[in-house]
């Protein structure tokens, strides 16, 4: 995460880490794995997390959109270098006294720039890949803390720490659905 103004902004792992210590740090029901916390206050955690999830989405999308740019980029160099190495092979082949030579320089200088070109492809391909590897990996643990913090939520409902106040029914006042 960035810093601004000499804070560290809390990005969706954050988010996660807060909801867990918030449940692990609330109080337990005698002689019971459950425990009491507040709803309202716990909602407003997750609905902070759900409304930051979109925001590292289009950070993804914003990298796949760098990543064309940056292959378009490879290609059209990649293509000038070939355009070039058959110019200067056309060039050389033209002059009679240095054709043998020239088609050999010719096929050696768009050998490389084939070659060139293809390196360029190759390592905005791994960038890109190892790129969004990482993204992938950030977006499982999000994902599974968010499932974990459902998971004991509904635990939590389940053993009645979650139980609506009297006079008012389950239906009326349902949990949100991420």
């Amino acid at each position: 995460m960035t810093e601004i103004d000499g804070s560290k902004s809390v990005g969706p792992l954050d988010r996660i880490e807060e909801i867990i210590a918030y449940v692990e740090a609330a109080k337990a029901v005698p002689m019971s794995r459950a425990c009491k916390v507040d709803r309202a206050e716990l909602i407003g955690m997750l609905e902070e997390l759900q409304s930051e999830l979109p925001a590292d989405i289009r950070r993804s999308e914003a990298m796949l959109q760098e990543r064309d740019k940056i292959i378009e980029a490879g290609e059209r160099e990649a293509d000038r270098i070939i355009g070039e190495a058959e110019t200067e092979h056309a060039r050389l082949v033209s002059r009679h006294e240095v054709t043998v030579s020239a088609e050999h320089e010719g096929n050696r200088i768009i050998g490389e720039a084939r070659g060139e070109a293809q390196r360029l492809r190759d390592e905005v391909d791994e960038y890109v890949d190892t790129t969004l590897a990482n993204f992938e990996q950030f977006l499982h643990r999000a994902l599974s803390g968010v499932e974990r913090g459902r998971d004991k939520m509904h635990t939590l409902r389940e053993i009645g720490s979650f139980s609506p106040p009297q006079g008012e029914s389950e239906d009326e006042k349902p949990l949100p659905q991420f």
